[in-house]
């Protein structure tokens, strides 16, 4: 579990987070560099879950690559199936990552969600769902090693 009290606010404790894998943690289908290590860092406090449409059809293999959790979204309706996915898990012990527009509603949602700028674009509207927007999915884990820069970020 990771715990982030934010000044005046309730304290946010995490036991969960949910990545989208295409454009989020690979670019053209291929893991980014440094993923599998910053996860490795992580998961002794984080659960980790990875929700994908798919597309470019290397989900399974990075999940694998990965040794994380899996979740694959069926055609139609897959934003609320995010969603949807976010409360099974408990949206407040839940972070959530992508930046894909099917991402919108899980960021919502999530205790804690952030848009991670992708070279394959970010939408608009998953960047005004999120609660941080970060330049690529490593600075979202460092975020996560280093709760205080989230606190520092989110503080009113």
């Amino acid at each position: 579990m990771l715990e982030i009290q934010l000044p005046e606010q309730q304290v946010i404790q995490l036991n969960h987070v949910v990545c989208d894998i295409n454009g989020t943690l690979t670019v053209d289908g291929q893991l980014l560099d440094g993923v599998k290590d910053a996860i490795v860092r992580l998961k002794d406090q984080l659960e980790f879950h990875l929700l994908s449409a798919n597309t470019a059809g290397t989900a399974a293999d990075i999940a694998k690559q990965l040794g994380v959790d899996l979740t694959v979204i069926q055609p139609g309706g897959e934003a609320q199936q995010k969603e949807r996915f976010i409360v099974r898990l408990g949206s407040s012990q839940t972070a959530a990552i992508g930046q894909g527009a099917n991402d919108a509603l899980m960021l919502k949602k999530a205790a804690l969600g952030i848009c991670v700028i992708s070279r394959e674009g970010s939408a608009v509207k998953t960047l005004n769902a999120a609660d941080l927007v970060v330049p690529d999915i490593l600075s979202a884990f460092e975020l996560l090693q280093k709760p205080l820069r989230i606190v520092a970020s989110l503080r009113q």
